[in-house]
C-alpha cells in the first residue's frame, strides 16, 4: 500500500494516519496488510511475530526510560536457554505500565548506566539480566546463561563479569533469591560447551549431590600434548562423565566405546549421560554412585 509519508515500524496510531489517513488505515486493517499487535500500535501483518519488531514495539509502549529484560534480553545478547514468546520489559517504580498479552512489565530500580543500546534496543545491562535470572524462576536456564556470557569474554573480562553480577545480586531490593543466586554465580566459570552441560552441572551437584567435578579437563600424553578433554572428571577418583549430545555423538557409538576403553588403559572409568539423564536423573546418578564405590574399595 503506498504512503507518501514513510511509515515506521512498528507505528502508532497517529504515525499510521499522518501517513495513510484515517480510511487509509481502516482500509490497511480491513485488507491484512497491518495489524494491531498492541494498543494503537501497528506493524506489517508479516512482522507481527518478528521478535525484534516486537521488541521495538513494546519500548514504544512502555516510555523512554523502559528497557528489554528477562529471556528477551538474553534473546538479545544471544544467551540460548531462555526463550519466550512474550516481550519482557523493565521500567522504573515510577513509571506505571501494565501487562499485556504477549507483554511481561517488571518494576525496579535502575539507572540510566544500567541500560545499553544494541540494534536501537535498549536493553539491560548484561550483569543486570543475569543476576536477575538467576534469582528467577527459570534460574537453572539463568545459570546456562552466565556460563554462556562468561564463555563468550577473555578470562580478565569473566572475572569482572563475575563480580558485577554479585553486586548487582548483593544491591537487589527484592532479596529472594539471592541467596541460590550467589552459590549459582560460584558454580558458573564458563568451561561448559553447551548450555546442557552447564545444566548436567547442576543436576550432579544441587540433585546428586556429587563432589564439584573438573570441566574440560585435560589429559595429556608424556610430551605434554593433550589426548583429549573430559567434560566432567574427578579427578582423585579418575572419574570421567562425558555428556553425549545428540548432534555431536549421534552414530559414535564404536568411537566413544574406543576412547573409553583407551582411558581406561589410562586408569580411567568413565560414565557416559545424554539427554534423558538430564530428565531423569536417577539412573545417572546409581551408575555414578556405582563408579565412585569402585573407586573406594580397597584392591
Amino acid at each position: 500500500m503506498p504512503t507518501t509519508i514513510p511509515l515506521p515500524v512498528p507505528c502508532t496510531r497517529a504515525q499510521a494516519v499522518a501517513a495513510l489517513g484515517e480510511r487509509g488505515l481502516r482500509t490497511a486493517l480491513n485488507s491484512g496488510w497491518l495489524t494491531r499487535i498492541w494498543k494503537n500500535l501497528f506493524v506489517p501483518v508479516t512482522r507481527a511475530h518478528d521478535p525484534r519488531t516486537r521488541a521495538r514495539a513494546a519500548l514504544l509502549l512502555a516510555g523512554p526510560e523502559a528497557a528489554l529484560s528477562g529471556p528477551t534480553a538474553a534473546e538479545v545478547y544471544g544467551w540460548t536457554p531462555l526463550t519466550s514468546s512474550a516481550v519482557h520489559i523493565t521500567v522504573p517504580y515510577s513509571r506505571w505500565a501494565k501487562n499485556r498479552p504477549g507483554l511481561v512489565v517488571h518494576h525496579d530500580r535502575f539507572t540510566p548506566e544500567d541500560v545499553v543500546v544494541l540494534d536501537d534496543l535498549r536493553v539491560l545491562a548484561p550483569e543486570y539480566v543475569l543476576a536477575e535470572l538467576l534469582c528467577g524462576r527459570s534460574h537453572r536456564d539463568g545459570f546456562a546463561c552466565t556460563d554462556q556470557a562468561l564463555r563468550s569474554l577473555p578470562p580478565g573480562l569473566q572475572e569482572e563479569l563475575r563480580q558485577e553480577i554479585d553486586t548487582r545480586l548483593r544491591a537487589r531490593d527484592d532479596h529472594r533469591g539471592v541467596g541460590r543466586a550467589l552459590l549459582l554465580l560460584e558454580l558458573a566459570t564458563g568451561l561448559p560447551e553447551s548450555p546442557a552441560e552447564s545444566l548436567m552441572l547442576l543436576t550432579l551437584v544441587l540433585d546428586g549431590q556429587f563432589p564439584i567435578p573438573d570441566l574440560q579437563h585435560e589429559i595429556l600424553d608424556l610430551d605434554g600434548r593433550v589426548v583429549c578433554r573430559l567434560d566432567f572428571a574427578w579427578r582423585r577418583h579418575r572419574i570421567a562423565l562425558e555428556y553425549d549430545g545428540f548432534e555431536a555423538h549421534e552414530n559414535r557409538a564404536e568411537q566413544d566405546a574406543d576412547r573409553d576403553e583407551r582411558m581406561a588403559g589410562r586408569g580411567w572409568l568413565t560414565v557416559r549421560a545424554g539427554a534423558r539423564d538430564l530428565r531423569s536423573p536417577e539412573a545417572l546418578f546409581g551408575r555414578l554412585r556405582a563408579a565412585f564405590e569402585s573407586r573406594e574399595r580397597p584392591t
